[in-house]
């Protein structure tokens, strides 16, 4: 990569022991994606080097370098794991795991995902609610470990406890299923209630199916429209086309094919083969000028937050 006049002003504190510059100049550099600059910034808060020793902000710096390929970032950081940091050991777990969905790697995915596995419980162990929901997966999904909702729900649960809205939600869905715990509706709509309002788009578009259900709630159109409404606006394809769905159908809103339509196209541009078909169906009963319309607030629309 080449090197700009930010990075050899750095650089040049840096060895003429200006680490209060340096640092300046390290984490701009850093905050813009340099992955020098992150590992750099990353050893000199390991060294409380221009700033107070800090070993989680050294892992965090590390981990970012690390996420681009840098060699040496990656092994700091790997040597922070080995040495016990919860942190560095999570997302060991999570680098691995990342890798192994490229499909670049070619050893038996439950060999591969043990490892994974061994990362994130050691993580789990010492506490790290972001580990304990990983685990979860994990047994949930039976990577790297037998199958057992039971002990996914132990994880999910000690997770959700600490706030995690991840786990939230998949605790929600293991009551909601009946998945290593007895079906609890009831408790199923607390934890995707607290999930949806931390922001957790997948939490909104269960808390919405509960409500277009029934399902331990009085059945209300209107309040799975709401929830359905949030999640789509962040992104979320399933709540877009459900959306779209309730506005061709006029359920909890009052129909409006132009919206219909706008809702099911961003749907289907994310790889909805549904939400294509029903968008379709939708433009043989609307005249040129409201396909049009429809189509210009699909461009316009920008995700509102995060999807999770």
């Amino acid at each position: 990569m080449r090197k700009t006049l930010d990075d050899v002003l750095a650089m040049a504190a840096y060895e003429q022991g200006d680490y209060g510059t340096a640092y300046r100049k390290f984490r701009g550099l850093a905050e813009q994606g340099d992955a020098d600059a992150q590992h750099r910034l990353g050893f000199m808060y390991a060294n409380g080097q221009g700033v107070p020793e800090d070993d989680s902000e050294a892992v965090n710096w590390y981990f970012k370098a690390a996420l681009q390929g840098h060699t040496e970032a990656s092994e700091l950081h790997l040597k922070a794991a080995e040495q016990g940091s919860a942190r560095a050991q999570y997302n060991v777990g999570f680098l691995l795991e990342s890798t192994y969905k490229t499909g670049l790697i070619f050893e038996s995915a439950t060999m591969y995902y043990a490892k994974v596995t061994q990362w994130y419980r050691m993580a789990a162990g010492q506490g790290l609610a972001e580990a304990q929901f990983a685990l979860g997966v994990m047994y949930e999904e039976g990577k790297g470990v037998s199958q057992d909702h039971g002990e996914a729900v132990k994880w999910y649960r000690m997770a959700a406890e600490q706030g995690n809205h991840r786990a939230r939600n998949n605790l929600g869905s293991m009551y909601h299923n009946g998945q290593g715990v007895p079906r609890d509706h009831a408790e199923a709509e607390r934890l995707y209630r607290m999930s949806a309002e931390q922001g957790n788009a997948k939490a909104q578009f269960n808390l919405a199916i509960m409500y277009f259900r029934g399902d331990g709630v009085a059945q209300s159109h209107g309040e799975a429209v709401k929830w359905w409404r949030v999640a789509a606006e962040q992104g979320d394809a399933k709540a877009q086309y459900n959306l779209g769905l309730m506005y061709a159908m006029g359920q909890g809103l009052q129909e409006d094919r132009i919206l219909a339509h706008k809702w099911l196209g961003l749907a289907a541009a994310q790889g909805n083969e549904d939400a294509a078909g029903e968008r379709d169906g939708i433009a043989g009963k609307m005249k040129a000028e409201e396909i049009e319309q429809a189509q210009h607030q699909a461009r316009l629309w920008q995700p509102k937050g995060e999807q999770d």
